[in-house]
This record gives structure tokens, C-alpha cells and sequence, in this order.
């Protein structure tokens, strides 16, 4: 083989490699922008799931707040109940010692 061949064959063999490795690089990019592109889709789709099951949770939680609002509200009712009762057992409590006390400085007989 001679020199010139040499060389003709060195271009061919080094073009074939860039044609292929260009061909590889643009294969790849279209397979990864597809697959990319699905799994795009699939995180949007997982994302509407969770922000679905999300708000479905906190609705939850509202109305669980509304709940023990309501429980907080009756609690301050009873409370209040409570306290006026006290005060009227102390003074029924008072007004009982007192006439206890009248009766113990009477004398007996």
C-alpha cells in the first residue's frame, strides 16, 4: 500500500468515527429529551396527587380545629358555670356560718 493510500484510508476511517460519534451524541440527546419529557409528565402527575391528598388533609384539619373551637367554646361555658356556682356556694357557706355562730353564742337552756 502506498502512502497516498495510507492517507485515504486514515481520512475514511477518521471520518466514519466523527460521522458515528455524531450520530451516537444525536441518538443519545433525542432518547434523553423523550425520556425526559416523561418523566416530566410523571412528576406533574405525582405533584397533582399529592396536592390533591394534601388539601384533602388539611380540610381534614379544619375541620378537626372547628371541632375542638367548639369544645374550647362549651369548656369556657362550664368554666363560667363553675365559677358562678362557686360563688353562690360561698355565699350560701357564709351565710350558713354565720347562723351557726349566732346559734353557738346563744346559750343553752
Amino acid at each position: 500500500m502506498t502512502e497516498p493510500q495510507t492517507w485515504m484510508l486514515l481520512g475514511v476511517f477518521t471520518t466514519i468515527m466523527i460521522g458515528g460519534m455524531t450520530l451516537m451524541t444525536t441518538l443519545l440527546s433525542r432518547t434523553m429529551a423523550a425520556n425526559t419529557s416523561t418523566l416530566n409528565a410523571k412528576i406533574e402527575s405525582v405533584d397533582a396527587t399529592l396536592t390533591a391528598k394534601f388539601d384533602a388533609v388539611d380540610a381534614r384539619f379544619e375541620a378537626v380545629d372547628t371541632k375542638f373551637d367548639a369544645t374550647g367554646t362549651k369548656f369556657d361555658a362550664i368554666t363560667e358555670r363553675i365559677g358562678h356556682l362557686h360563688h353562690e356556694m360561698d355565699s350560701r357557706f357564709e351565710t350558713l356560718d354565720r347562723d351557726i355562730a349566732a346559734l353557738t353564742k346563744r346559750p343553752m337552756g
